[in-house]
């Protein structure tokens, strides 16, 4: 277990050079490939397409990547495990709403990636990490398979996908799609917890 979490740290550590790699290209106004962003910190050109395999998709995040707050300013002030939880989904839908027209270009990018290589494409899961991270921080007495289990769960309840299913399907105004966020989230912690 210690080494898998030692390879998913070396992963995300990775992920972010190749982002960072992104932004400097971007910042100095020069045309960001996935191959020279990560010649920007030293990594091969193999291995970064094994992080992303198309410039667009990697421009889109790494525009992305710089809005999100750290995880003790996501859970600042709250004051258990539930608040954790219920702060992380409505801060990820909140960031979904405030920057919707990156986003909605991040997630076509994301459906390019994923249909030009008949997968999904890879993403930055940070609200995953976020959720594991609060997780960790509490006896839950839950196994590994329903923390993972939770951890889909609350992924799935925000966020652009989110919006998406409560804005442009179900024609939620923003207000009605934080309340039907925080709904979710309790009605799944009150199953679990």
């Amino acid at each position: 277990m210690p080494q898998t979490k030692g390879r998913s740290a070396q992963r995300a550590r990775t992920r972010q050079a190749i982002l960072d790699g992104a932004r400097k290209l971007l910042s100095e106004g020069k045309p960001v490939t996935v191959a020279a962003a990560a010649a920007e910190t030293g990594i091969s050109k193999a291995t970064s397409y094994r992080y992303f395999s198309d410039a667009d998709l990697l421009v889109a995040e790494a525009v992305l990547d710089i809005a999100v707050k750290p995880y003790e300013a996501v859970v600042s002030g709250a004051p258990d495990l539930r608040g954790k939880l219920k702060a992380i989904c409505l801060y990820f839908l909140d960031l979904a709403l405030e920057n919707e027209p990156e986003f909605r270009q991040f997630l076509a990018a994301s459906m390019r990636a994923w249909s030009a290589e008949s997968r999904g494409a890879a993403r930055g899961g940070r609200r995953v990490s976020m959720f594991h991270r609060a997780l960790s921080e509490h006896d839950t007495g839950l196994s590994e398979d329903q923390n993972e289990t939770l951890v889909c769960a609350l992924s799935a309840s925000t966020g652009m996908e989110a919006l998406i299913a409560l804005i442009d399907v179900a024609g939620a105004s923003p207000a009605q799609a934080r309340e039907v966020v925080g709904f979710m989230v309790d009605a799944m912690l009150d199953r679990v917890l």
